[in-house]
């Protein structure tokens, strides 16, 4: 298909188009492109894409499309791996479904409160939107029907698979209409999903995206080594000495874009936040006022900054790194638009050194240390900035009514005119002093924890004769970073599963489910490793999240064992003489 058609051209709907122009939306990618036709025509879609090429309007744009207004039972069923892209796709159909009278959608996940949740079902609603662990509930209590159930899509399909819902997965796609519509999306196509698509879709043919390069050949990328509690400093001190236009500062929650936003602010910046709990009016209003230089620096979250587009920003800032290396390549993406040179600027915390050769890895692209700018270079930066105004003031204003008032009070002070314009400099830069150079004080790179031993893969290090002995029952998963072992409060006599753990703290932290490490189950609590850089605000969240109905109370594991839990020293694996266990399905 060709790269200049429009959305109307694909045959959407008048109210469906214009919602799209009015959202920004141009032309349709390549994804949208070849799955909308399909859709539009009742087919069944596989679709292979990497995150951030549009599938969300692949799939929902055309099912709208496909909706009876009339009928407020289910239609439309969308599985996602994680609340926070639950809670993105439904945010997606609402605003595609704006023109679209007596429309409602609803997301579906854990940590939800099931009362309103009920509620909200029992009102109705076209477009149920979901993680496979609380849709399975609802289906189980009879509180969701689907037996109006027209279409239904798996998205991440892969991550799904990773996060063990593979098997919820299965039996709510048993549990739906023979007749309805199936599309599948995944950035990968393991075998356990391909056989899902073999089973579930007839006639699908596969759609498959090549994935974009993820070099980003505009923009200069480096990175900064410092410990948590520099950032603040470190992040003003950027501000000050890095020459930008405007800048977006990445942070990984939504309190903090509320905290460092407030804090900037307080020293002076122009600045303001975007997060998911902004409606789409003020999200609106705050990009408009950073292309019209109203705002020079917006601190945001992944999800807020998706599809932002201002030409202005000529800077990132990665507050916080992300997890996801995909998810950095779309962060430092929001500069170097239309063909201008943009710079990105990482913290990273010496624990993090191995996310950082991840990111490297995904880029192609080495990132190139750098050192702070220091307050000489703050303070000339400042005189220089000073300077211009003057200069722009000489040459742009009339100046008559001033000059005749330094006349008059050079001669009533009986000074000179340079100890005159050297005092009212003095009280024109209070706000930002010029003299600075003393005031900032150098920001020391941090001592690296542990050397090299720490950049080692954990499964090449040996055991120990002081090891503590395994710890029993355990799921083995990749290690990408450094990790810190953590216990939680739930265990086996809770019918816990290694799925229900790391599908919680997937959602409620949003942490990716490849960076969940070891997991160990025991009678009465469970250990789990987890990047030992998770920010204090996300590690007191995961202290109140429920799993089985318990109350997790992550606390770092001090290795010792409550009666009735011994640690057992026979290795992984059930103890001597205990039966199998039959298998439970995973809840998010």
């Amino acid at each position: 298909m060709s790269d200049t058609v429009s959305f109307s051209q694909l045959m959407l709907p008048e109210a469906i188009v214009r919602a799209v122009t009015e959202l920004g939306y141009e032309t349709p990618s390549p994804i949208q492109a070849a799955a909308i036709p399909k859709l539009l025509a009742g087919e069944d879609v596989l679709g292979q894409a990497q995150t951030g090429t549009g599938k969300t309007g692949a799939f929902a744009l055309p099912l709208l499309a496909r909706l009876d207004p009339a009928q407020n039972d289910p239609q439309i069923l969308v599985l996602a791996p994680t609340r926070e892209l639950a809670i993105q796709v439904a945010e997606a159909f609402q605003a595609y479904a704006r023109y679209m009278p007596a429309f409602h959608v609803l997301p579906l996940y854990g940590g939800q409160s099931y009362t309103n949740q009920l509620k909200s079902l029992k009102r109705g609603s076209q477009v149920i939107v979901g993680t496979p662990g609380r849709i399975l509930d609802h289906l189980d209590r009879g509180t969701l029907k689907l037996d109006k159930l027209r279409a239904i899509v798996l998205d991440e399909a892969d991550e799904m698979l990773r996060m063990g819902f593979i098997d919820d997965v299965q039996t709510i796609m048993d549990a739906t209409p023979a007749g309805r519509q199936v599309a599948m999306f995944s950035a990968t196509m393991p075998p356990q999903i391909r056989a899902i698509a073999q089973k579930h879709l007839k006639n699908a043919e596969e759609i498959k995206i090549a994935s974009k390069t993820s070099t980003v050949e505009r923009i200069t990328q480096r990175y900064v080594m410092l410990d948590g509690n520099q950032k603040l400093d470190a992040l003003t001190r950027l501000l000050e000495g890095e020459e930008y236009d405007a800048t977006i500062v990445f942070v990984r929650t939504k309190s903090a874009t509320e905290e460092i936003s407030e804090k900037l602010g307080a020293r002076g910046y122009a600045v303001a936040c975007l997060n998911g709990d902004m409606n789409q009016a003020h999200r609106e209003l705050t990009i408009r006022k950073m292309k019209a230089n109203q705002l020079d620096v917006i601190v945001a979250t992944d999800v807020a900054a998706r599809g932002l587009d201002v030409e202005r920003i000529s800077l990132v800032v990665n507050y916080d790194i992300p997890y996801d290396s995909e998810a950095y390549v779309h962060r430092i993406g929001r500069t170097g638009r239309a063909g201008r040179e943009g710079k990105a600027i990482l913290f990273v915390s010496p624990r993090e050194r191995r996310l950082l050769r991840t990111i490297e890895h995904a880029t192609k692209q080495p990132i190139e240390q750098m050192s702070l700018p220091t307050g000489r270079v703050i303070e000339q930066r400042r005189i220089e900035s000073f300077r211009e105004q003057l200069a722009q003031t000489i040459e742009n204003q009339d100046l008559s009514f001033f000059q005749a008032l330094i006349n008059d009070w050079r001669d009533k002070i009986e000074t000179t005119e340079n100890d005159l314009a050297a005092a009212l400099l003095f009280l024109a830069q209070k706000d930002q002093p010029l003299n600075v150079a003393n005031q900032f004080p150098e920001i020391r790179e941090p001592h690296a924890r542990g050397g090299d031993r720490d950049d080692r893969p954990r499964r090449d290090r040996p055991e120990r004769s002081g090891d503590r002995p395994d710890r029993g029952p355990r799921v083995k998963r990749e290690m990408k970073g450094d990790y810190q072992t953590y216990r939680i409060e739930v265990g086996k006599e809770h019918g816990v599963r290694a799925g229900d753990i790391v599908g919680a703290i997937a959602n409620e932290a949003n942490i990716d489910s490849q960076f969940i490490g070891n997991i160990k189950l025991f009678d009465h609590f469970s250990t789990v490793e987890l990047p030992a850089a998770i920010p204090n605000e996300i590690f007191q969240h995961l202290k109140k999240v429920y799993v089985r109905k318990q109350k997790l109370n992550i606390t770092v594991d001090s290795g010792a064992a409550p009666a009735g839990d011994r640690r057992p020293s026979n290795g992984p694996g059930p103890r001597p003489g205990a039966a199998p266990r039959a298998p439970r399905k995973p809840r998010d």
